[in-house]
């Protein structure tokens, strides 16, 4: 029973798994540290607020309806995702580009479905019957 659960810790996907997570909540600090930071003070500069915590509140029978603080989240999650996709999507994709072109890679073109080929086969077949 011993063995079994060491061959299971030691399996490469779980080792794997345990540095992705590791490197993922590091670069999420990054990430949300750069949106903190650098971002939202942006912002604040110019709209006046670092949030839209006050921005379309609503009280209705005693309850408050905070669209602002949905906005703000909202404005956090595309201010991370824009980061992210910039900061590292876009050059890691240019770094794979030139990767691949000084090895002389290139990108094989999907393979047509079968059941695709087949219909256009029989569409022409038909069309030239006529």
């Amino acid at each position: 029973m011993l063995k079994g659960f060491r061959d299971f810790i030691m399996k490469g996907n779980v080792v794997d798994l345990a540095v992705a997570v590791v490197m993922g909540t590091a670069f999420g600090a990054v990430v949300n540290s750069l949106v903190a930071n650098i971002l939202m003070p942006l912002i604040a500069a110019l709209f006046g607020s670092p949030n839209f915590d006050s921005f379309a509140l609503v009280t209705l029978n005693g309850n408050a309806i905070k669209f602002g603080v949905f906005l703000t989240v909202l404005v956090n999650f595309i201010l991370v995702a824009a980061a992210i996709y910039f900061a590292v999507v876009v050059p890691m994709n240019h770094i794979i580009a030139r990767r691949n072109a000084k090895l002389g890679i290139t990108e094989e073109e999907a393979a047509e479905d079968p059941q695709i080929v087949l219909l256009t086969e029989i569409r022409d077949s038909l069309r030239s019957r006529q």
